[in-house]
């Protein structure tokens, strides 16, 4: 056992070495090395050396051999290479004798600014990409160089790896399986594998030996240094070493390989036949880890280095393990430009010779050409999941689509991301976030039940099951099918069992002979009599089964390896969406709609659907929406759908005929307020509704003046904006109008007035409104004001408050007005209205947004001494405003909100919610304040001198729709984060959104 107290050198020590080697003064840290001590060498708090002192006995040519590979890199000015630093004496390789009387080789070597690899977050594709791309340029530069050391021995070169099958009794029974698995797999290849390129390469690309650049927002690799691993070898074993180390940490590894691999690719080409190494050599590099770090903790207990890997390398391995081997080098192929598959193109140049045709499929059917079916996410024949998942409704529908295409077989879904795949068992935890698997892989075929079904050409049954169980797929068979120098498989779902178990494993089913019958329902699965056909050139790794649906970010790969069905038969019907390209939205929309309607996210979405607390993008994947509080009870909620529906097959129109639809709207809606407010007024958005209380106040007081926050918003009409201080005050306002009066935000955090004071001063406020119009010789109309401000940053108002403001405006014989059209209809919780919160009743209440979940539909309510006086003769007339049909809709919205309990999902939500918001501020500084009541909450962000984070928040809401979550910002500087979702959000949703804050907030552009 080594003695490794004796040998470490201490920084101070290490500084003193520095000045009588090289007469050079400087601040010394020690930094990771697993055999030479190695320190960073600091003037004037900059970093600008790489002090490297080696243990005794260290081979001079060995260390020679690194400063020739260093001269020869220098020669390449797309790579970094430290200089090589000679001492006083001009030697490249000094020495020193220490303490114990041993000889101690030593190097100096220039350094660049920047960050360790293992201290940057997030470790981005991009970044990672950047990695691979220099990772390349270094072996591309090393090209042709030699030294007679360069193919010495060395544990850590992966050629030599099998010396780890020596240290067995190291892992435990476990361990054992997981590391004898890959050493075995690495023995059958050796054949292969000793035919590669060898070249010297760097070796040790890990994430303390990357320096990278000090930019936040837009990081680069700056350089690779530490070449004492350099060696000639495999140069696939340089790639699966930077791999090895990049992929740490992640939920998916291999997708985090792939960029690496694909910059790798971009610098230095990689051959195909490498990269059906490099799985092997990923695992293989995390092996000789796991066992140097068990060796040496036995050699060096003391040795905190050599320790740092082994958790990590060995958890990083069982993760690689649940990597598929061929399908991870299908991937690597992909990314580097190949076809995945390596049969992809003698596939399609087979199919090119062979036409078949549906009959020879169905030939108990006559027909040949197919109507296609569109089962895609954005599918209006669908319909929401209610009416998808109604088995019967489906069935109709399908046998109407039949009819009036009584020669076609009706067929589509290759490719085609579908929302039948909205289920949990679908998602998974990705890289980034919540995935989901979305993307159909094979052609349906809808057809009458006990349809025979025929092979196409002569297979080999390699499966053939029961796949029914608790999902009820049907039966199962499976064919491999040899053609020409390749082989490939189809598969036929959704059949009668007892047809699908005749067939036998290895049996031979000549071409034209019967495979099965389809199943019918229930035994054939959860959408109508149908066969799913699918082609693969390869079983991958499954025996009884084979993947049906794919993740979008995947089907590069998975649409090689299941090619397209209708290669085979060529029918002339297109079987694609057509949707239209994200470019072609954004095109059309840039030229044609007016540039004042902005886009949300640097990166924007293309949505298509909307699904309970989810909005969902055209390839599938579902983004948690935390902030559509028009989707009141959850974005198109099956029940408000069929009300108006119903009610739009049935009538619409304006209301000067009597109809109960809507008497019910307004009886429900009052149901909700104190018996004072007990009148109606239906119109169309949140807008309208301010603008008719406005107008309102002025008719029944006979003044013009209005009093609002400052920074409130209350709509985008003329009027609207005129007390909207938020717009007038915003960029391309025009200043307060003549008619209105602004007092401070009341702000008790940051506001003019802060502390248990808050409240009085405020209303203080308030009141020098009312006198500065009176001292103009006015009257004061009204008091129009949000219970919680949201464009002011959800700010709620000091307790008290509101009570006192409305008294001064009363006793100004002015009206109070409460905006509702964000806090209201239960969303604040312990209230159905947020003026409750405060103990007043206003004289008119304004709803919008969350009345209609979606559908235009309003109202102003007051009570009858306000609507008597503002029916003056002038009548009051909206053509769409309470018309049938937005009364069904707005009545089940309510209904909806008391039926589910929404309100009390607001309050025990909302405060769980708060609650873990609220904790993550003694562990993030710059969540400074959290406020908000129910499912309507704001995250203020600021520094340590409360100057606000704009760009931080910006930063968050972008970040975090990466990982699937939705977020916006409000407040006068940007800098509030806003969470108000549907009133259906669980606390598995608020659970999930506060990890990818938690994950967001550990970035290094957040660290202050």
């Amino acid at each position: 056992m080594s003695d490794y107290h004796k040998l470490k050198i201490s920084d101070e020590q290490a500084k003193g070495i520095l000045k009588n080697l090289y007469e050079i003064e400087g601040a010394a840290s020690l930094v990771h090395g697993e055999l030479d001590f190695n320190f960073r060498i600091d003037i004037n708090d900059e970093a600008i050396y790489i002090l490297k002192i080696s243990r005794p006995d260290e081979d001079s040519h060995y260390l020679d051999f690194q400063n020739q590979l260093l001269e020869k890199l220098a020669q390449n000015s797309e790579v970094f290479a430290s200089e090589v630093i000679a001492d006083k004496d001009a030697n490249k390789t000094s020495s020193f004798v220490d303490e114990a009387g041993n000889t101690r080789l030593v190097r100096l070597l220039s350094w660049t600014p920047g960050r360790l690899w293992c201290e940057v977050n997030p470790q981005s594709d991009e970044l990672r990409y950047d990695l691979g791309r220099q990772a390349g340029q270094i072996t591309k530069a090393l090209q042709g160089f030699t030294h007679p050391v360069d193919e010495r021995e060395l544990v850590w070169d992966i050629a030599q790896a099998l010396w780890t099958v020596e240290h067995a009794a190291l892992f435990n029974n476990k361990e054992f399986e997981l590391v004898n698995y890959f050493q075995n797999r690495f023995i059958e290849l050796q054949t292969s594998y000793k035919n590669l390129r060898c070249s010297v390469v760097h070796n040790d690309v890990n994430d303390h030996n990357i320096v990278v650049s000090n930019d936040l927002l837009n990081p680069k690799v700056e350089a690779i240094f530490d070449y004492g691993d350099a060696i000639k070898t495999q140069i696939i074993n340089d790639v699966a070493i930077a791999c090895a180390y990049a992929l740490k940490g992640f939920n998916d590894p291999l997708e985090a390989a792939l960029p690496l691999i694909a910059g790798y690719h971009q610098s230095f080409a990689l051959f195909e036949e490498e990269l059906d190494h490099l799985y092997i050599a990923i695992a293989m590099r995390l092996i000789i880890s796991v066992t140097k770090a068990e060796i040496n903790r036995v050699a060096e207990p003391d040795n905190e280095y050599l320790q740092i890997s082994r958790e990590s390398a060995l958890n990083t391995l069982r993760a690689w393990n649940k990597v598929n081997e061929e399908y991870a080098t299908y991937s690597f192929r992909k990314i580097c430009g190949y076809n995945a598959h390596p049969n992809e193109e003698k596939f399609k140049h087979w199919t090119e010779k062979h036409t078949f045709s549906l009959s020879n499929l169905f030939p108990t059917i006559s027909r040949d050409q197919i109507s296609p079916l569109d089962l895609s996410v954005s599918s209006s024949w669908l319909g929401n999941e209610k009416e998808f998942n109604d088995l019967d409704l489906f069935q109709y529908k399908l046998r109407k689509l039949q009819k009036e295409n009584p020669d076609k077989i009706i067929a589509g879904g290759y490719l085609e991301a579908r929302a039948l795949y909205l289920a949990p068992e679908y998602d998974s935890l990705g890289n980034y976030g919540r995935q989901s698997r979305t993307v159909h892989l094979g052609i349906d075929y809808w057809l009458p039940a006990l349809t025979p079904v025929h092979a196409v050409l002569d297979g080999e049954v390699v499966v053939a099951t029961d796949n029914a169980g608790d999902k009820q797929y049907g039966g199962l068979v499976i064919l491999k099918h040899v053609v020409n120098d390749f082989e490939f498989y189809s598969l036929y779902g959704h059949l009668n069992v007892a047809s699908a178990l005749k067939n036998k494993i290895g049996d031979i089913i000549p071409k034209g002979e019967q495979i099965a019958l389809l199943g019918a329902y229930p035994e054939n699965g959860n959408w109508a009599t149908h066969l799913h056909f699918q082609l693969m050139l390869t079983m991958l790794d499954y025996e009884n089964d084979f993947a049906g649906v794919a993740f979008s970010h995947k089907i590069n790969v998975w649409k090689s390896i299941c090619p397209d069905p209708n290669l085979l038969f060529k029918v002339k019907n297109s079987l694609d969406t057509n949707q239209a390209l994200k470019s072609e939205l954004l095109g059309f929309r840039k030229q044609h709609l007016g540039k004042g309607m902005s886009l949300q996210y640097a990166e924007p979405l293309t949505i298509v659907r909307g699904h309970q607390q989810y909005l969902i993008d055209e390839h599938g994947r579902k983004y948690l929406d935390t902030v559509n509080n028009v989707a009141h009870v959850g974005h198109e909620h099956p029940d408000v759908v069929k009300a108006g529906q119903d009610q739009m097959a049935l009538l619409n129109t304006n209301t000067r005929y009597l109809n109960e639809k809507i008497n019910q709207f307004a009886h429900e809606l009052l149901e909700t307020f104190p018996k004072e407010l007990s009148v109606v007024h239906f119109v169309n958005s949140g807008s309208e509704a301010n603008e008719l209380a406005l107008r309102m106040a002025k008719v029944v007081t006979g003044h013009k003046d209005i009093i609002a926050s400052q920074v409130g918003y209350h709509g985008n009409t003329n009027a609207t904006i005129d007390v909207s201080s938020y717009k007038f005050d915003g960029k391309g306002g025009q200043g307060k109008p003549e008619f209105t009066t602004i007092f401070p935000l009341p702000d008790a955090f940051r506001g003019k007035h802060r502390g248990d004071d808050a409240a009085a001063e405020y209303a203080k406020e308030v009141k020098a409104c009312v006198d500065s119009i009176h001292s103009k010789g006015l009257g004061v109309a009204g008091l129009i004001l949000e219970p919680i401000l949201s464009c002011g940053g959800q700010i709620e108002l000091p307790q008290g408050f509101l009570e006192k403001a409305y008294q001064h405006i009363r006793e100004a014989g002015g009206l109070c007005i409460s905006d509702e059209v964000q806090t209201g209809c239960g969303r604040m919780g312990k209230v159905f209205w947020g003026f409750q919160l405060h103990d007043v009743i206003p004289d008119i209440v304004t709803v919008g947004k969350p009345l209609g979940n979606g559908h235009p539909v309003a109202a102003v309510v007051c009570t009858q001494e306000v609507a008597d006086k503002f029916a003056n003769g002038m009548e009051y007339f909206n053509t769409f405003g309470g018309n049938p049909v937005s009364s069904a809709i707005g009545a089940e919205v309510l209904r909806v909100v008391k039926r589910e309990g929404l309100q009390e999902n607001a309050l025990q939500i909302g405060e769980y919610l708060k609650a873990e918001i609220i904790a993550l501020k003694q562990q993030y500084p710059i969540v400074a304040d959290v406020r908000g009541q129910g499912l309507f909450l704001g995250i203020e962000l600021l520094d340590s001198q409360m100057k606000p984070l704009a760009a931080e928040c910006d930063y968050i809401i972008n970040r975090m729709k990466e990982h699937s979550i939705l977020m916006s910002s409000d407040g006068p500087d940007h800098n509030v984060l806003k969470i108000k979702p549907p009133m259906i959000f669980s606390r598995s949703d608020a659970d999930e959104l506060i990890r990818c804050l938690k994950t967001v907030l550990n970035e290094d552009v957040l660290k202050f």
